[in-house]
């Protein structure tokens, strides 16, 4: 369905309150910069910021909704033949090869992991969205092959695809850090990634083979 103009207002206005906050936090650090603020710099009133932002952790983690889905996303989305692992793997050597924002790869990084890592509000709300994401995994995985609500399995599967995403990202993240070049932190990502497959075992990458 074609987006409509309203909805495309929306979201660029969701987006341009989004960019003049994480440019404001950038630069004076996220507890000094106040909702006030943010919504002077962007032109519109505090009550609009919060209508699209319920809490000022939203601000700065403004895709964490995508962020939540995007590994049950594809998983739904694999194709014929394919399991949701290799799905997933499939999806991710994508990203690090095109150096994907979604994974880290991208500049600025560092600067988003520093502010990240002096907050205990954002870490705490970026380790609630990583919890969501699997759970929302997990329920997908039970969906797709009808697993009953006893069966351990999904759960089981969707924790070690949660852990080949989290375990990757956080490497980007490390490397970029560091200062170092986006395509070599790539590199060093595809290598770690190949590792982490073999390291699957066959019941993992043969799961939830989608048939037709």
């Amino acid at each position: 369905m074609a987006e409509g103009l309203r909805e495309r207002k929306k979201r660029r206005t969701r987006q341009h309150i989004s960019d003049v906050a994480t440019a404001l936090f950038l630069e004076r650090g996220f507890d000094a910069v106040t909702i006030a603020e943010i919504a002077e710099a962007a032109d519109v009133s505090v009550n609009t910021v919060y209508n699209y932002f319920p809490a000022k952790e939203d601000l700065f983690l403004d895709r964490g909704e995508d962020a939540v889905d995007r590994l049950s996303r594809w998983v739904r989305g694999r194709r014929t033949g394919e399991s949701a692992a290799r799905a997933v793997l499939r999806e991710l050597h994508e990203a690090v090869e095109t150096l994907s924002p979604a994974v880290g790869l991208f500049e600025g990084c560092a600067d988003f992991t520093r502010v990240v890592l002096e907050v205990p509000a954002l870490r705490s709300r970026l380790w609630q969205i990583r919890q969501d994401g699997l759970g929302e995994l997990e329920r997908t995985l039970r969906a797709e092959v009808a697993a009953p609500d006893d069966d351990p399995v999904p759960a089981l599967v969707a924790g070690q695809l949660d852990w080949l995403y989290a375990a990757l990202t956080d490497r980007i993240s490390a490397g970029m850090a560091e200062g170092r070049d986006p395509r070599e932190v790539s590199r060093e990502a595809l290598a770690l990634l190949d590792e982490m497959e073999d390291l699957l075992g066959e019941r993992v990458l043969d799961y939830a083979v989608r048939l037709t």
